[in-house]
């Protein structure tokens, strides 16, 4: 639907929000007023206070004695986020675009759990989740130095992507072989019970973790899994190498690159005076 203001067709999305609403969005979303920094503050000590009583409710002796408490205290945090979100998805220009945004589905994962709870038993341990929204301290205290960081290792990952997709597939064929051949040199009588048994035995062998609760019995089946250990020291390096390489190419590219002081944004135009993803002026 279309409106006209001042003969110019706009769109629903670029209608200015009505007074309440924006006195909601500056709060919620701004961190520059006073309102809206302690609105942040107290939202990170409730994140805080709501995963320690996840937490506490899984420690037996605490949950027994103390357990319909923290439901309680659980499902009173578990309200109070259901109201900020909503409260989030009216404020803001377009609501679709915050719902299925990073922080809008961490936002809604966060709440979930325990209504799932009334129906699913144990599922309110997933609030877990919630610790995700810890992030926005980054944005809260400004801390654009390590979000500058963060950018340039997300570049570095997608950029390796692609080579460490091929990696992974190439240690998917060697497990799936060496546990193969394991499964024929040990058999069944030394707890090599099948194929997929020893499969297992070759990913946790190759990856040096050595539960233990499968080993090789005869000489060549040890000799064998020596071979994939040293192995395993040489796999390890690859994706290592790959996220480096491309971590320290995206530095030189953003090395001399001006960011926002604000949000720690590199994509700046040569002649912008504010920053256009969080209007920040710039130096």
């Amino acid at each position: 639907m279309k409106r006209h203001i001042k003969d110019r067709k706009i769109s629903d999305d670029e209608m200015p929000l009505s007074e309440w609403r924006r006195k909601i969005h500056v709060v919620i979303f701004g961190t520059d007023t006073k309102a809206g920094k302690a609105f942040d503050v107290a939202l990170l000590w409730a994140i805080l206070l709501s995963i320690l009583t996840v937490m506490m409710e899984s420690v037996r002796a605490v949950q027994q004695n103390y357990g319909h408490i923290l439901r309680i205290i659980e499902w009173i945090f578990t309200i109070l986020f259901t109201f900020e979100y909503i409260a989030r998805v009216l404020s803001v220009r377009k609501p679709k675009k915050y719902i299925f945004s990073f922080y809008g589905l961490v936002d809604l994962l966060a709440i979930l759990p325990t209504y799932l709870s009334l129906v699913i038993a144990g599922s309110h341990y997933l609030l877990i989740i919630r610790t995700l929204r810890l992030l926005r301290i980054f944005r809260i205290f400004k801390l654009a130095r390590y979000l500058g960081e963060a950018e340039i290792l997300k570049s570095a990952l997608l950029a390796s992507s692609h080579k460490i997709i091929v990696f992974f597939g190439a240690v998917i064929s060697i497990v799936m072989i060496t546990g193969t051949i394991m499964y024929q040199i040990e058999g069944p009588e030394n707890g090599f019970t099948s194929i997929p048994t020893s499969i297992y035995w070759a990913i946790v062998t190759l990856t040096t973790v050595g539960y233990g609760d499968i080993a090789p019995q005869t000489t060549f089946g040890q000799f064998f899994a020596s071979f994939i250990m040293i192995l395993g020291y040489a796999i390890i390096a690859v994706p290592t190498g790959i996220v480096t390489a491309e971590i320290a190419t995206a530095n030189r590219k953003n090395m001399n690159r001006p960011s926002c002081p604000g949000c720690g944004n590199n994509d700046i135009d040569n002649d912008a005076n504010y920053c256009k993803k969080c209007g920040t002026e710039l130096p």
